[in-house]
């Protein structure tokens, strides 16, 4: 029998790109049981699904902002309760700015299958992501076709890109990102789901491929369950979210001894945000700059 799949998605904002993201769902060749949006201090995002196109049952969950930042990982945590509550028995983690290509549903369902066949090791599958340009995302959020986010996005240069149709198992755990994946409810528990000890931007799904390694398990990149990244014009150093990166990379250093973020904790420096600490760690500089609302 065919596992009952839900589809999750952590919402502050970007109700525009929700709104796109249900254009997509309702457009999938195996639909999802039920979509769970996780509202984070976000009261409107009721009144956002009741006017956005028809697709899968949505099942809203509100969790509270932490002193004004986002709790991505506690979000995303209780998106996959809530599913579970429901009877999903696979989950598709899917960021509000992701419009699901048709076979999205489709294609991870198919990888955790064959996965599951194969053996017991924990396994989350990640599927391509393209980035939509600035002139088609704001076409939507409801499209002519599927072909335009295709021909008016590029695909991410420093992702594995498998063949069309292809799963690779394996490779480096670091390059987990919690933008586009699934896995079944028991392999997500398995690995402990994400560390809620990491509040706001950054690190906390570095941190799960980092545990999905040491549990025995592996990541299957797919070459296919693509989510078109809608544009939102802030593609450059996240400096809004300086002092979140700092605090969780420490978080994840103490725990597995080394730095995530690296690339941007260096940019960081180069405008004066950050220091080095003298002891191979980095302190964030100034005052805190708490943005919710921007991701």
């Amino acid at each position: 029998m065919t596992p009952r799949v839900a589809v999750v998605t952590p919402v502050h904002g970007r109700h525009r790109h929700l709104t796109g993201q249900r254009w997509g769902l309702a457009r999938q060749t195996h639909a999802p049981d039920a979509h769970v949006v996780v509202a984070m201090g976000d009261p409107d995002v009721t009144g956002v699904l009741a006017e956005a196109p028809d697709g899968p049952p949505a099942h809203v969950v509100d969790v509270d902002l932490v002193d004004g930042r986002l709790p991505l990982a506690a979000a995303r945590n209780a998106g996959v309760r809530e599913a579970a509550h429901r009877g999903a028995e696979v989950v598709v983690l899917l960021d509000v700015d992701c419009v699901p290509a048709p076979d999205l549903v489709a294609d991870y369902l198919a990888a955790l299958a064959s996965a599951a066949a194969e053996g017991d090791p924990p396994v989350f599958a990640c599927g391509v992501v393209r980035y939509l340009d600035a002139a088609t995302t704001a076409a939507g959020p409801v499209w002519v076709d599927d072909s335009a986010l295709e021909a008016g996005s590029t695909p991410h240069a420093a992702r594995p890109a498998p063949p069309a149709g292809a799963v690779e198992r394996g490779g480096d755990a670091r390059l987990f990102w919690s933008l586009s994946f699934a896995a079944t409810v028991t392999d997500f528990e398995r690995v402990g789901g994400f560390d809620e000890g990491y509040v706001g931007y950054g690190a906390e799904d570095t941190d799960v491929g980092q545990r999905l390694e040491a549990a025995g398990g592996s990541i299957l990149w797919l070459g296919g369950a693509t989510a078109y990244h809608q544009h939102h014009g802030d593609g450059g150093l996240p400096v809004q979210h300086v002092h979140d990166i700092v605090a969780n990379g420490g978080r994840f250093a103490r725990r597995w001894g080394w730095w995530p973020m690296g690339g941007w904790l260096d940019g960081f420096e180069d405008l004066g945000l950050v220091r080095r600490d003298g002891a191979g760690g980095w302190v964030a500089t100034g005052p805190a700059r708490r943005t919710a609302g921007s991701r």
